[in-house]
């Protein structure tokens, strides 16, 4: 199949809001209509805030409508009659796959699975794949593509399951987007920034504002910006509060364009416990903002060249962490090198090389 408008794709996704893995489903579309596919998106919850392309089904206005046993039913036969009414070439469903039950029914009634490419955006693979390999295989055994937004997704993906159909395609990067994005004018201050889902149990916001509290930046006036929405918003406030940091750490929420900021930055920040292949990392390092990174599994070490275009420093140390502040603060020369490298760092991630990557998969 070459890319056409007689090629239709269904790309799947929880949601068009909050994290980088949605975040790059809205991107994914964008980038295969620009190659000519004719592109469906849908939603399972009703939350669209990313750039997308081509036409939406929005599973979730039928959510909030009912979300009683019935309703689900309802909304699994809509969703069916859509993908049968449509018939289309390929499905790439990009959601976490729990709970197995509904999975399975999906997989066997819902998808024809020869024509499904399910993608793996969490290095937390339980998320996506049944803990039994036998009901994994009933799952996945006839797609002919399950992709890794990371090396390090699909090695563990073949150590625990041994399957042969996975392939490494990483997050793409729309530089054009993104300088559109990030010309808005910000506060003339000095500060650093980390964004994304409020969650602490997955990004470790808590070690960050540790991490600033002992490093040099809150006496030299240099502000501490978290940006994003989530559960443990008020829980980071009541830290920073009790920190007696409440002036210098900045909180926005509602923000569906963070990159005037990150832009501005003077380094980003990412503290997670786990990731994927973390979008966090390479916007900033397309826009000229060189990374701290703790060396989470999985993503971080296959971007960051450590003392290049960010610090790869131990995860769950703040004593690590501030250190790497402090280097990034008062070693000039370290942070400017790491800045001067940081787009080029990631061209090999531009839309035009991930496109290639996809077009050669869609076209078998």
């Amino acid at each position: 199949m070459m890319g056409t408008t007689k090629t239709k794709i269904a790309i799947i996704t929880s949601s068009l809001a909050h994290g980088g893995a949605e975040r790059s489903c809205g991107l994914l579309s964008i980038l295969l209509s620009n190659l000519g596919y004719e592109i469906h998106v849908v939603t399972v919850l009703d939350e669209i805030e990313f750039n997308y392309q081509g036409e939406l089904l929005n599973l979730g206005l039928l959510k909030k409508q009912d979300d009683s046993f019935l309703g689900r039913f309802k909304r699994l036969l809509v969703f069916k009659n859509y993908l049968k009414k449509n018939n289309f070439d390929w499905i790439i469903d990009h959601r976490p796959r729990i709970p197995t039950c509904s999975e399975l029914i999906i997989s066997r009634f819902i998808y024809n699975p020869k024509n499904v490419i399910y993608v793996v955006h969490n290095f937390k693979i339980d998320k996506y794949f049944p803990r039994n390999k036998f009901i994994a295989k009933i799952i996945y055994k006839h797609s002919p593509y399950i992709i890794a937004v990371s090396e390090e997704i699909k090695k563990a993906i073949h150590q625990k399951f041994g399957y042969k159909n996975v392939k490494t395609i990483y997050n793409p990067i729309d530089n054009k987007l993104l300088n559109s994005l990030s010309k808005e004018k910000i506060i003339d201050k000095k500060f650093i920034l980390a964004y994304g889902r409020i969650d602490d149990d997955v990004k470790n916001f808590s070690l960050l504002i540790d991490g600033y509290s002992q490093s040099i930046l809150p006496q030299k006036k240099i502000l501490l910006y978290i940006l994003g929405d989530g559960k443990d918003v008020e829980k980071l406030k009541l830290k920073v509060a009790e920190l007696h940091l409440t002036e210098k750490v900045i909180f926005k929420s509602k923000l569906t364009n963070p990159f005037p900021y990150v832009k501005s930055a003077l380094f980003t920040v990412l503290t997670s416990k786990y990731e994927g292949f973390p979008m966090v990392i390479i916007e900033s390092l397309a826009l000229g903002t060189p990374v701290i990174s703790v060396d989470c599994n999985s993503g971080p070490r296959e971007v960051i060249v450590n003392e290049q275009n960010g610090l790869l420093i131990e995860n769950y140390s703040s004593n690590e962490l501030a250190k790497a502040m402090n280097r990034f603060v008062e070693d000039q020369f370290l942070y400017e090198n790491c800045k001067n490298n940081a787009s080029k760092s990631v061209e090999h991630l531009a839309v035009a090389s991930i496109s290639k990557q996809w077009q050669e998969i869609l076209s078998k």
